[in-house]
C-alpha cells in the first residue's frame, strides 16, 4: 500500500507532544515527508526525531511536497492561510484550535474544504472521545426535544500559560510553548475563551446542533496578563434557547490536571448531563425515564492522540465519519467572536443574518 505522504505546518509543542507522537505509532501508512516550525535548531531536532525527509521555515515548502495529509497547528492567526493553501494543494487537513479568528474566514474554509472535496477536521479532543460519540449517538436516537437551556462550564490548567509564568501540563520539554501563540492578542486572538472555550463550545454544540447568534459576556485579565483569564458569556441560540457559558484558567497541579467541563441542557422533551471529570453522561427524556451511560475510569480524559487517528482514517477512506467537522469548528468561532465583541463594547452583540 502507498503511504500517506504527512506534512506538518507548525510543529510546536502540543504537536511535537501529541500529533507527531500519534502519526508515529501508524508508520505502516504514514509517511514523515515535510515540516514546517520558525526557528532552525528545534526544526532541526524534530526533523531527526521523527525522520521527516524535509524541514524548512516556510510553509510553501511543506506544501511543495505534495502531502496526502497536513496538520495545521501553526498560530492562530495563521490557521485561515495556511488551512486553505493546503486544501488547495490537495491535501485532507487537521486544524488546531482556535480553528480560525474570523468567522468569514472560517466559513471560507469550510467552502473550499467543500470545493477541493477534501476532509477538513478540528482538533477538538473531546468531540472524538469513545465517550463523547456514544453520548452524542443517544442523543441522536432518543433526543431531548428543542434546546431551551444549556449551561457550559470549565476550568483547566492554563494559568501560568496565559500570563507566561510556565507552561501546560503535557508541554512537550524538546519545545516550549511561544508565548506569542498564547499572549499576543493579535496572535491568539484572546486568552481563556480562544485557548480553551473554544474546546468547551466544541463539545456542546457537536452534542446538540446549535448555533449562538447573539452573546453578552464579562472578561476578566488579573494584573500583569495580556489576555483575559476568565469568562463569562451568554448565548442567543438559533434554536430559540439560551445558554451560560462560564470558564478560567486554574492552576497546574489542582485536581491532578484533569480539565474540568461540563454540559448541561433542558430541552421541550428531557434533558442531559455530561461532565468529563467526574466522567458521567445521563439522559432524562419524559415518558422514557432516565438513562445513564457506563463509562470506563479514564474515559472522559483529554486525548490528544485522537483527532490524528481519525485524519489518517478518513484520508484512507476507512470511515466517513468526522465527529469535528470544518462547519463545528466555524459554529465555536462565531460564538467567540460575539463574545469578544460583546466584552470590548460592553453590549449585546448580534450574529449578522445570512
Amino acid at each position: 500500500m502507498t503511504k500517506l505522504r504527512l506534512g506538518v505546518i507548525g510543529a510546536g509543542s502540543w504537536a511535537v507532544a501529541a500529533h507527531l507522537p500519534s502519526l508515529a505509532t501508524r508508520a505502516d501508512e504514514v509517511e514523515f515527508v515535510a515540516v514546517c516550525r520558525q526557528g532552525e535548531a528545534a526544526l532541526a531536532r524534530i526533523k531527526e526525531r521523527f525522520g521527516f525527509a524535509i524541514a524548512s521555515e516556510d510553509y510553501r515548502d511543506v506544501l511543495a511536497a505534495e502531502p496526502d495529509i497536513v496538520v495545521v497547528a501553526s498560530p492562530p492567526h495563521l490557521h485561515y492561510e495556511h488551512t486553505t493553501a493546503a486544501l488547495a494543494a490537495g491535501a485532507h487537513v487537521l486544524c488546531e484550535k482556535p480553528f480560525t479568528l474570523d468567522s468569514g474566514q472560517a466559513w471560507e474554509v469550510v467552502r473550499q474544504a467543500e470545493k477541493h472535496d477534501r476532509h477538513l477536521l478540528l482538533s477538538f479532543g473531546w468531540n472524538f472521545s469513545p465517550m463523547v460519540r456514544r453520548a452524542q449517538q443517544m442523543l441522536r436516537d432518543t433526543g431531548i426535544g428543542r434546546i431551551e437551556q444549556m449551561s457550559i462550564t470549565m476550568s483547566s490548567q492554563t494559568r501560568e500559560l496565559l500570563t507566561n509564568t510556565g507552561a501546560y501540563p503535557d508541554a512537550s520539554p524538546d519545545t516550549v510553548p511561544e508565548s506569542a501563540t498564547w499572549t499576543d492578542p493579535g496572535v491568539s486572538g484572546g486568552g481563556y475563551g480562544q485557548a480553551q472555550l473554544s474546546h468547551a463550545l466544541a463539545l456542546a454544540f457537536g452534542l446538540t446542533g446549535e448555533r449562538a447568534n447573539g452573546a453578552f459576556a464579562l472578561m476578566t485579565t488579573p494584573p500583569g496578563a495580556r489576555v483575559e483569564l476568565h469568562d463569562a458569556i451568554c448565548l442567543r441560540l438559533d434554536g430559540g434557547g439560551i445558554a451560560s457559558l462560564a470558564g478560567g484558567s486554574s492552576f497546574v497541579g489542582a485536581d491532578g490536571n484533569k480539565h474540568h467541563l461540563s454540559v448541561e441542557a433542558i430541552g421541550s422533551e428531557g434533558q442531559f448531563h455530561i461532565d468529563v471529570f467526574r466522567e458521567r453522561f445521563s439522559l432524562f427524556r419524559a415518558g422514557h425515564g432516565q438513562t445513564d451511560l457506563d463509562v470506563r475510569p479514564g474515559d472522559g480524559a483529554y486525548d490528544g492522540s485522537l483527532a490524528t487517528q481519525f485524519l489518517v482514517d478518513v484520508a484512507l477512506g476507512r470511515t466517513a465519519d468526522n465527529p469535528a467537522p470544518g462547519e463545528l469548528g466555524a459554529r465555536t468561532v462565531e460564538a467567540l467572536e460575539l463574545a469578544y465583541r460583546s466584552a470590548a463594547s460592553g453590549r449585546f452583540e448580534s450574529r449578522s443574518r445570512e
